[in-house]
Parts: structure tokens; sequence; C-alpha cells
């Protein structure tokens, strides 16, 4: 750990779910551009180990990292943002913290005292903070606490914050306390009364915010603003306003605009600086200059639930952008599609994304999607799952092999496509194992993804279980469905495309979490390419 490390901490107030992880992310981004090296950190107060067995409809997407943590996905905010790898050490929830301490209790490790949530609960979630520094060698840690203020869950890690100030000094340790100011329709005004109330209930619990953040519908005047100054004990320049902006990028240039980085440069006695944000201010004109719309389609098991697929949509956006094209998405549920409607269903959709999942679902509908898509020449990338369903689909209508399927959906399928290879998986209770976290990749040169990512070596994040039965690859090369993508160390299947065809690509693995806003993905940028030029 570097000695002079400083430490920010960001928690939230009145209500959740109003942007707390993208402010995050926004003052990590002014810091980075600022020339400090930032690693970043999520507590979640809930008792799951991680969100991995949680249903997208409970918490939304599961974003995994290059050393596959299963995670929250303002992690995916984090990356996106700030444009840093995270790891393991960026993810901590109770159910982590109190999984260790019963451990360590079980070995002895307290020599027979009380175990209690203050010292060990909170030295624990401490620990888990120190050991962030020390492996991530960052200038600034930055950690949001998940959850509110109040929530019953949220203050062991309040009081380890609090602790945190005490270990490492005032100066060391910064506190940004965001809140909902709302709009009164019926009197015409932004209310501050609920952020008072939630400032006066962080104080009460040892923490006392050095910056406010006020979300609102729109622009807080210069009064309102004096008012929570004044109200909250902190400085007037240091309450921060986040409106409703055109577009959730905008967020770090308003930041800028309104000094937060030297707010928290001068609190750490920082030398002098300027920040160079001119890749961001790019990306926003580039993002501007977008005017026309092309519409992808995205068939999947949990689109009633739009976050279960954050940072396809994101990743999506950021192709477009490249291109100065608005995306338009076209929600589609995989279990309402038959053969009877789905010309009707896909007719605007220029392009089609099948993505992950789990179950057998909707699995029907995808397959059907697959098959429009490859017979009338729309672009589809598939992803994980996707990926599968292309392979079942080639398989059933072109190798002719009806019972073609994947063992997690007929376990007794005459033809597993997608299967566990042998070995894969000994010894190991397959119940609990998937495969997590960066591999590697190597390209066949000759085909459309060398020319897409313009390499051969690539490494990408994975978040699945079966795999491509490597008993059928000859069969789908002669046909035409080429492998293109092959794991060396285990010789498992990564990349697939189809011969002739615009864009008809599967990947085993997730794309959309290498995204970044100024580093769109190789295959959404090929998906959108495609797209257009079928809209066209």
């Amino acid at each position: 750990m570097k000695d002079n490390v400083k430490f920010i901490f960001v928690t939230g107030g009145v209500i959740s779910g109003i942007g707390k992880g993208i402010s995050f992310a926004s003052i990590g981004r002014i810091l980075k551009d600022r020339g400090y090296k930032i690693f970043a950190m999520k507590l979640d107060p809930y008792l799951n180990y991680d969100p991995g067995t949680m249903s997208p409809y409970q918490h939304g997407e599961v974003y995994v990292t290059k050393d596959g943590a299963e995670t929250d996905l303002d992690l995916g905010h984090y990356e996106r943002i700030i444009d840093e790898e995270l790891t393991q050490a960026s993810s901590v929830t109770s159910g982590r913290v109190y999984k260790r301490i019963l451990s360590q209790e079980r070995k002895g490790f307290y020599n027979g005292t009380t175990v209690q949530v203050i010292p060990h609960v909170t030295n624990e979630i401490k620990n888990y903070i120190k050991r962030a520094a020390n492996e991530s060698d960052a200038d600034i840690v930055m950690v949001e606490v998940g959850g509110t203020v109040g929530d019953i869950e949220s203050e062991p890690f309040l009081e380890a914050i609090r602790e945190m100030r005490m270990d490492y000094g005032y100066n060391s340790t910064f506190y940004i306390h965001l809140t909902l100011v709302p709009y009164v329709e019926s009197t015409l005004e932004y209310k501050t009364k609920p952020t008072q109330h939630s400032v006066k209930l962080l104080r009460s619990l040892g923490v006392t915010p050095d910056l406010i953040i006020l979300r609102s519908r729109g622009e807080l005047s210069s009064d309102i603003k004096a008012k929570v100054a004044l109200f909250c004990d902190v400085k007037e320049e240091a309450v921060i306003n986040a409106p409703n902006l055109k577009n959730i990028l905008e967020l770090p240039l308003s930041f800028e605009k309104q000094n937060v980085d030297d707010i928290i440069i001068d609190h750490f006695g920082f030398p002098k600086g300027s920040t160079d944000m001119k890749e961001w201010h790019d990306l926003v004109e580039n993002i501007n200059k977008s005017k026309e719309t092309v519409k992808i389609a995205i068939i999947g098991k949990y689109v009633k639930l739009h976050d279960a697929y954050l940072s396809i949509i994101q990743a999506l956006n950021h192709a477009g952008y490249y291109y100065h094209y608005n995306v338009e998405i076209i929600w589609i549920e995989s279990e309402s599609i038959t053969t009877d409607n789905i010309k009707e269903i896909l007719k605007d959709a220029k392009g089609i994304i099948i993505p992950g999942g789990f179950g057998t679902r909707g699995i029907e509908g995808m397959v059907l999607a697959s098959t429009y898509a490859r017979e009338n020449n729309i672009p589809l990338l598939g992803i994980c799952l996707g990926m599968q369903i292309e392979a079942i689909e080639f398989a059933r209508n072109v190798l002719n092999l009806k019972d073609a399927n994947s063992i997690e959906f007929n376990p007794e399928a005459k033809d597993p496509i997608i299967n566990f290879l042998n070995g894969q998986y000994d010894g190991i209770d397959l119940g609990v194992t998937l495969r997590l976290g960066n591999y590697t990749c190597l390209i066949d040169q000759n085909s459309k993804v060398a020319s897409l990512y313009n390499e051969t070596t690539i490494e990408e994040r994975h978040r699945h279980r079966y795999e491509f039965n490597n008993d059928y690859k000859e069969s789908f090369n002669k046909a035409g469905f080429k492998i293109v993508g092959v794991n060396p160390d285990k010789d498992l299947v990564e990349m697939v495309e189809l011969k002739d065809h615009p864009f008809y690509i599967g990947c085993q693995f997730h794309p959309e979490f290498r995204s970044r806003p100024t580093k769109p993905h190789p295959l959404f940028l090929g998906l959108i390419k495609a797209s257009i030029e079928n809209k066209n």
C-alpha cells in the first residue's frame, strides 16, 4: 500500500436506484484524467456471498471481472467509465464478510473471545478495503456503500468507513453523500427536507459528508444549494447538482464543470494540476453528432427487466456512437416467438442479439429467431447461450440432426451439440461450476472475426457451464458453420461464424464486459456496421 493512499467513500440516502454508481464512476473518471491511479470497490450489505446465484429479476445483470468475480452491475459502470479493470477485491458483501469471520472463528482465530459486529465485523470490512489498497497500489481507493442510509444491514459498513477516518486521518479520507431532491408538482418546487434528514441520520452514525450530490429532475438554483449547505454543515461549493441529463455519459463533464475534482484534491492536499478530459469531451461531442437510428432486437429470457442486459445495452450504444448512430432496442421475450408471428415481430429489426441466460424457458423461440436471421441474411450476434442456440439451430436444420440440443435442456438428447467435455470438470461438483473470467482465444486468421479484432490472440470474459461438443466440429466446418476461435489450453470452442452471411457470429464469452464508451468492442462494432448496411 502506498504511504499516502487516499480513500473516498460514497453513500446514498432517501431512495436507492438514483444513480449513485454512475456518480461514483464519473468522479473516478475525472480523478483518473487528473493523473491518479484509481481502484474502485462496492460494499453490498446483502447476505448472499455474491450475486451469482441471484435471479436477474432480483438484482439485474451479474457483472464478471477479469479474474472471475461475479459482482453487482455497478462494477460495470465503474469499469466502463473509469476504464480500469477491477478484480475480486472490488466486490465485498455481508455474506462474504460473515463467511470469512465464521470460518476463522471455527479455527480458533479469535482465541475464544465473543465475536461481535464491533470490532470483528467492522475490522474485517476494513481489512477488505486495506487489502484492495495493497493489491491495487492505487493512489485513491474509491468505495461505494450499497443501499441507503437507514438500512439496518448497512450499519456495519457505515461504522467501518467511520473508523477508517480514525485509522487514516481527516486528510486521507473523503465522504460523499448522494441524495434525492424531489420535485413536488402541487407546489412547483424542489424539497430539500429529505436530504436534510438523510444527512442528519448519517451524521448520527458518526459520518459527516465532505461533499453532497443532489440528484434532481432539473437544474437546482444556487439558493437551494445554499440551503442544503447551511442545514447539512458543508461548504456551499461542496454541494453539487446531478440533474437528469440527455446522456449519462455527460455526467463526468458536469462534475468537472462544478469543480468536484478540485474540492477532493484540495482536501487530500495533492499538488495542484489540470484535468485532461479531451477524450471524454470528444466522446460526448461524438454522441451529439448521432442523428440516425438503427434498430437492434434483443431476444432474451429477462427482457422485462432491462438491467439484466445492462452491459449489452451499453456496448450497443458505444458502437452506435462510433458510427454516429443511435441504437434503438426492440425488446423481444423469447417465449413469445412462434413460427406464425416471427416475421411480424422481427420485421423492423436490422440486427439481432441473442444474449446469455440459463434454463429451458424460451429456448425454442431463440432457435426460431436464429433460423430467421440465417435464412434472411439478418446480422446476428449470439452471446454465450446465443452461440449455443446458433449451433443447435444449424445442427437441426442444416445438418439434419433433428434431436440436436444442449444437455442443459434435454439430458437425453441423441445429438448433444452442447455438452460437458470429457475431463472438463473431473472431481468437481457440477452444480456450482461455471467457467468464469478471462480465457485466451486463438482466432483463425482467415475469419471475419479476425478482421474485426485485427488480431488473432485475444482474452475475453466468460460466465457459463456447458461447451460446444468437439465431436461435431468437423461436420460443422464442412457445412460452412466455421469454428473460428478456440481456447488453446483445453481445446474449447470460443467463436463460430457462418460462411457467406453478412454477419452471423457466435461467441461463448461475454464481449459486452470489455466494451468502453471510448473503446467500443470489435464484435459490437461489427454488428452495428452490418446492421447499418442492412438498413441502407
